[in-house]
């Protein structure tokens, strides 16, 4: 393991590592082998008083700075964590257990990310504005809310940790993060990126904890405007209510259950490939992971043998061989969640193709058949590398079950017919879909996010601009 996974990590609160005002530190396993990968400070209520007057503070010192300022230090922030690009996708390897291919697309995507919002710093647009006054000069101008709380969850703990700070930054903001402690190194990464960068002391800060202490503190402080909040479902809900007594903005983006849509017509040796890698990059454990099949009577037996061909080609071993793709699962505990979910849709009549079995945290890629809606695998998002496969007719009947659910993130279809294609996407309620493609996609200045139960608001380069701004109407005589 190298330095960055083994040191201790205090708070990074306006610009400076502190050490816990309770002295609490929590030793971080990696998922690998559950060696100590480094410890960090655990934060109380204090701890987050102080990153938040520092984030404040900072804001109103560097409000006016200028478009062209902000611009320099998210490219050069871009540049620093490409050029530092081989220590990060260690981190990640150690830290979450990702595979080397996932890791090192998740640094491409962040520095996409960090590209995008430098762009964004010129697009923070207003208004003129006509006037029924004569003589009136009326406008309408963006300002930023102030400070911004980010809440990120492990998977892509890059990624989100640029998502949630590259735009507000941008938009004139100010930062304080709260990482999983199952993945604290990247945002310590960052903020040592940020700082090499040129980002002024106290805008982008740091605390590392528990979400039912720190994030519920961050949530509800009064000098908190926004709360970005990346996670489960469960723990987005807290965050909204929360949120929602005060008066603060929110963005959510929580879990999903992912349908592919397979039609009679689609081409499945360009399919199957697909939504394997849907459903088995990085064990499942993504928001956007294909955990649920759909596809027609005519070709659903051919399409259970392909994605069972993938499955079990599927290689998994050493995190740094870059044909590895299967490594360990984030915890014990959430792969016995996953066999639990196994178990029991095979106890209710499920049929495993492949798969269905872990040893010690790999979890086997699963292929499950003769599923039904009352199977919890059914009901709830997995986050393993499990599929569920069922069988439609009509395609009227798939879009309905589909928008039977609660969860609305992302849907995928293949299918040769391009009226097919148009009519799945103007009926699918999901937030993001997918033509002859996998349900795992993402790019910097996309609208990205999910409706219902997955989520509120929406991230991107563009479209975040609306979130992390306010409007001011002003009027001159």
């Amino acid at each position: 393991m190298n330095d960055q996974t083994t040191r201790s990590l205090g708070h990074w609160i306006d610009g400076d590592w502190r050490d816990p005002v309770d002295g609490v530190w929590r030793e971080n396993l990696s998922p690998i082998d559950q060696r100590c990968a480094g410890r960090f400070a655990v934060a109380s209520i204090e701890d987050a008083d102080s990153a938040v007057a520092s984030a404040r503070q900072a804001f109103e010192q560097n409000r006016d700075a200028k478009p062209s300022d902000r611009e320099a230090w998210l490219l050069a922030a871009a540049d620093g964590l490409q050029n530092s690009a081989d220590e990060v996708v260690d981190a990640l390897i150690v830290d979450t257990g990702s595979p080397i291919s996932k890791a090192q697309r998740e640094v491409a995507t962040s520095i996409g990310v960090l590209r995008a919002a430098a762009g964004a710093c010129r697009r923070i647009l207003g208004q003129t504005l006509p006037s029924d006054v004569p003589g009136r000069w009326s406008f309408a101008v963006r300002r930023p809310l102030g400070v911004v709380a980010g809440i990120t969850p492990f998977n892509v703990p890059l990624i989100k940790a640029v998502k949630h700070s590259a735009l507000p930054l941008a938009t004139g903001n100010a930062v304080v993060m709260l990482p999983s402690p199952q993945a604290p190194h990247m945002a310590a990464m960052l903020a040592e990126i940020y700082q090499d960068a040129g980002v002024p002391r106290g805008l982008f800060n740091v605390v590392f904890g528990d979400g039912d202490v720190v994030g519920d503190a961050l949530t509800i402080h009064p000098d908190v405007q926004m709360v970005g909040f990346t996670g489960s479902t469960t723990v987005g809900r807290r965050v909204a209510t929360r949120a929602a007594a005060d008066g603060k903005r929110v963005t959510l983006e929580m879990g999903g259950k992912n349908p592919a849509v397979v039609c009679g017509d689609a081409d499945l040796q360009s399919a199957a490939p697909m939504i394997a890698m849907g459903g088995f990059l990085f064990q499942g454990q993504l928001c956007m992971s294909t955990s649920w099949v759909l596809a027609h009577e005519s070709v659903h037996r051919k399409l259970c043998e392909r994605l069972v061909n993938v499955a079990t080609r599927l290689p998994d071993g050493d995190l740094r061989d870059p044909a590895t793709v299967i490594g360990p699962m984030i915890s014990d505990r959430q792969c016995e969640r996953v066999q639990r979910l196994v178990d029991d849709a095979v106890h209710r009549g499920a049929r495993v193709l492949c798969g269905g079995g872990h040893s010690g945290r790999t979890f086997q890629p699963t292929v499950l058949a003769d599923v039904d809606d009352s199977m919890d695998v059914m009901k709830q998002e997995i986050f393993g590398p499990v599929i569920c496969i069922q069988a439609f007719t009509e395609l009227q009947d798939a879009i309905d079950r589909i928008n039977d659910r609660r969860f609305a993130l992302c849907a995928a279809i293949h299918t040769d017919s391009l009226g097919d294609a148009r009519m799945f996407a103007k009926q699918c309620g999901s937030a993001m879909v997918h033509i002859n493609g996998p349900t795992v996609q993402e790019e910097a200045h996309v609208p990205f996010g999910g409706s219902k139960d997955s989520g509120f608001g929406r991230e991107g380069a563009l479209v975040g601009i609306d979130e992390l701004t306010t409007w001011q109407w002003v009027t001159a005589n």
